[in-house]
């Protein structure tokens, strides 16, 4: 069983934990309730959450890391570290730069002696058409990528592939983007079980079946998604911003844990 003195998370939204509940004015996400089982199992346990919405790859790597590294204490330090999907979804992606930025950022933090946990996403999404089929090859290739650097240097892979049960929207928030309440709570089992630590095997069990929706519910919802996030997401990109601008981690400096939660 896995033992840390210290876990940082870093990354983007999610893994802020954009969507989950709130706790003491910010989302709680997955992240949070894994470092709530690892308080657990060390009273000197501290905890970091450096992830901020909207980072693209070279973000976290240039202001994440740096502001971890300084307190990485070897092996008994757990990073997680995700980060590139946001570039994915841009219309300029070039994945030849964002690989090879992406396997130096993880032999940088290698270097430290620190736990690494990678994670590939889902790769299958609903609809068809140009989008739906750019979205599969692109994040094929991503994943590709994070397998191969994750073996290259001795990472714990979380698998999305492993995980299907990620596909189904009931997990998403009304934004189609990011885990819901639910969808954070098996994120953080899953974790947990690729940890090897206590986890409740419930996150394997898919739902049953959803309810056909009507003709006139399907429409409303796409029309509520449409105008509620995404023309607010065109509108930043064309204007070159980014839901995280001006915001700050949300545990900057190890948090004694076992404190912050009682």
């Amino acid at each position: 069983m896995a033992s840390f003195t210290r876990f940082i998370a870093l990354g983007d939204s999610f893994t802020e934990g954009m969507c989950d509940e709130k706790f003491d004015g910010h989302f709680r996400g997955w992240a949070d309730r894994v470092a709530d089982s690892l308080s657990t199992l060390n009273p000197d346990f501290t905890y970091m959450n450096l992830a901020v919405r909207g980072k693209v790859l070279h973000q976290v790597i240039d202001e994440q890391i740096p502001a971890a590294i300084p307190f990485i204490t070897g092996k008994e330090t757990l990073i997680s570290f995700h980060g590139g999907a946001n570039d994915v979804l841009r219309p300029k992606y070039q994945p030849e730069i964002a690989f090879a930025q992406y396997r130096q950022a993880v032999a940088d933090l290698s270097k430290t002696g620190a736990t690494l946990m990678l994670f590939t996403v889902i790769e299958s999404v609903d609809g068809k058409g140009k989008t739906a089929d750019l979205w599969v090859e692109r994040f094929t290739g991503f994943n590709k990528n994070v397998r191969a650097v994750a073996a290259e240097y001795g990472a714990i892979l979380m698998e999305a592939q492993q995980a299907p049960w990620l596909a189904d929207r009931r997990f998403l928030a009304t934004d189609r983007l990011h885990l819901n309440i639910e969808g954070h709570w098996r994120m953080s089992q899953a974790v947990q079980e690729g940890l090897g630590i206590g986890f409740d095997s419930a996150w394997r069990i898919p739902l049953p079946p959803a309810p056909r929706k009507s003709w006139l519910r399907q429409r409303y919802e796409g029309f509520y998604w449409f105008v509620t996030f995404a023309l607010p997401w065109i509108w930043r990109r064309v204007r070159g911003k980014s839901s995280g601008d001006g915001m700050k981690a949300k545990f900057a400096i190890p948090t004694h844990w076992a404190e912050q939660i009682h």
